[in-house]
């Protein structure tokens, strides 16, 4: 069913990328650590489980530093954290190249109706300006028109759960908080938006989807995906989705605050 004519209630979408946009934690960033790992000689291979909860850390860098905090009494070398993260870069970027990513079912199709509605788009995300550039290079070829600037890990401070990132790109949209929705997949991007008193939309991923719900708190909705196809959407928290995808619709009753 087509999208009907939006309210002004709903002016911008913020997106996510880890996670939101493509399956890139478990399929992307992990094995671009491992393979860093190997190179470098040591001997730390982070399987999924492993990696599902470091993610309570956010930002690879962050996430990298306090994993080598872990492995013995002394600091990380601050050398070695840089040729591990900057090795680890040039494996996300190939394996980006590479196509092994794609987009998560249903995230082209809203994003480009929220472009073809006048809706402002932005990208708000903890990683590294350069990995979520790669992302948006590969698989949005359109997305330095689509998103008006991104916010990322490099641009703030604190990284989500605090609501820094958010709260720079509801001013660099000049908009009200209750006129965007924030789609996040994750417990800290759904604390961080929420804290800028954003509604967000969860959609659920591969490294989340197995947490209970009640991390999610304050979410205006949580969903298993976004729709796709023969892919509808279970709506474990908000309204219903009766036609089975996430639409502008569906987004507009999340952005008229309750």
């Amino acid at each position: 069913m087509d999208d009907a004519p939006l309210k002004p209630s709903l002016g911008a979408l913020l997106w996510d990328v880890d996670g939101t946009l493509a399956e890139t934690e478990l399929d992307g960033h992990r094995p671009a650590f491992n393979l860093a790992f190997a190179e470098e000689g040591l001997p730390w291979h982070w399987d999924p489980a492993t990696y599902i909860q470091l993610l309570a850390i956010s930002g690879g860098r962050e996430r990298l530093r306090v994993y080598l905090s872990d492995q013995g009494p002394e600091p990380p070398d601050p050398a070695l954290l840089d040729a591990l993260v900057r090795r680890k870069q040039q494996h996300y970027t190939a394996l980006m190249a590479s196509g092994a990513i794609r987009l998560r079912p249903g995230v082209e199709r809203l994003i480009t109706a929220a472009a073809s509605a006048g809706l402002r788009q932005a990208v708000v995300t903890t990683s590294g300006r350069v990995s979520a550039q790669a992302l948006i290079d590969r698989l949005l070829p359109g997305g330095a028109a689509t998103f008006a600037f991104l916010v990322c890990g490099d641009d703030v401070a604190a990284l989500k759960p605090s609501p820094d990132a958010y709260t720079l790109a509801l001013s660099q949209l000049a908009m009200p908080a209750a006129a965007v929705v924030a789609i996040e997949d994750s417990s800290n991007g759904t604390r961080a938006a929420t804290a800028a008193g954003l509604r967000t939309l969860v959609t659920l991923s591969e490294a989340t989807r197995q947490e209970p719900l009640a991390v999610f708190e304050g979410a205006a909705a949580i969903v298993s995906q976004l729709g796709e196809g023969g892919a509808p959407v279970s709506v474990l928290q908000g309204p219903p989705c009766p036609d089975g995808l996430i639409t502008l619709s569906y987004l507009e009753q999340l952005a008229v605050p309750s």
